[in-house]
């Protein structure tokens, strides 16, 4: 027989080796429920998929078919779960973000990609593809993991793809995508954003960057990344824009005539930003929302 873990449980205990991997799953589920997380249910299962090194779908099947964990599999899934249910990101416990098509290497000291930012990669795809160049360039300025640079070099194969992060702590993890992924087509610099890629003045086609933008005063309302992700890519100066400023004039130096700015940004900030860009002598601004019709980027046009 079975110890079945009800939600009420103190712990994964009864007897480890007869604990269903449905029977975990859900006890986990209720306790990610109980601490505020949203999809409680998706970070139980790709905890526990992390666990026993195996594809959600294939843990769905485990739990169809009953299958049950190891004492092993036991100690390592309630030490996950514990972190998790403390709000620790599920990146940093499973070592991996996923975005678009990419796999990528995060933890401590780098931003954890979010999917609203798959859609600023897009609009600077889009902008890629357009471009009558056969080798379109572009430049992500504080990449990060280099989810953005990553993504463009990967879909726009005939694009030349620059990518500048100025952090030692996301350095780390910037070089070991880059290696992962393996994208001939993508350069990266450590370097600071002012003063990145002088050579490429007046060549570029997109530039696109995901600044720090929350205001120094405001407390950013998830505990995943108020406590977890870093100063450095969270806070933008006393109104969240001053990296924004530093984007739009860089850009004037960087980009060619008709080349295209993309900036993500809080969904409140759309205004400011176009403003910003504009005083700058940037033309069209637009801002542009992510699918759940929040407005999440801006974008403009070198004159």
């Amino acid at each position: 027989m079975s110890a079945v873990i009800p939600p009420e449980s103190p712990a994964l205990s009864a007897s480890a080796e007869h604990v269903l991997v449905a029977d975990a799953v859900a006890y986990a589920a209720a306790r990610f429920e109980r601490s505020g997380i949203t999809g409680p249910r998706v970070d139980a299962e790709l905890l526990a998929s992390h666990v026993r090194g195996v594809g959600r779908g294939e843990l769905q099947a485990a739990m169809i078919r009953g299958d049950r964990l190891t004492p092993s599999e036991v100690e390592s899934y309630r030490s996950l779960l514990e972190r998790r249910a403390a709000r620790e990101p599920l990146q940093h416990l499973t070592g991996v973000a996923y975005f678009r098509h990419l796999e990528l290497a995060v933890g401590p000291g780098v931003f954890v990609p979010r999917p609203e930012t798959e859609m600023v990669a897009q609009l600077a795809i889009d902008a890629l593809r357009a471009q009558a160049s056969p080798a379109p360039v572009a430049v992500d300025l504080g990449t990060g993991s280099g989810a953005i640079a990553l993504a463009l070099a990967t879909e726009v194969p005939h694009a030349r793809v620059h990518a500048a992060e100025n952090s030692v702590d996301a350095f780390v993890w910037t070089k070991e995508n880059f290696a992962r992924v393996g994208a001939s087509n993508a350069r990266l610099a450590f370097i600071d954003l002012d003063r990145a890629f002088p050579e490429l003045d007046g060549t570029v086609s997109v530039l696109v960057s995901n600044p720090p933008y929350v205001p120094d005063a405001a407390v950013p309302r998830d505990p995943e990344v108020r406590l977890f992700d870093p100063a450095h890519a969270l806070y933008g100066g006393e109104d969240g824009l001053d990296v924004v400023r530093q984007l739009a004039e860089t850009g004037l130096r960087l980009v060619h005539p008709g080349g295209l700015i993309v900036i993500e940004h809080g969904e409140l900030q759309g205004a400011e930003v176009r403003a910003v860009l504009t005083a700058a002598g940037w033309r069209s601004a637009a801002t542009h929302p992510d699918l759940t019709l929040r407005d999440r980027a801006t974008t403009a046009t070198r004159p």
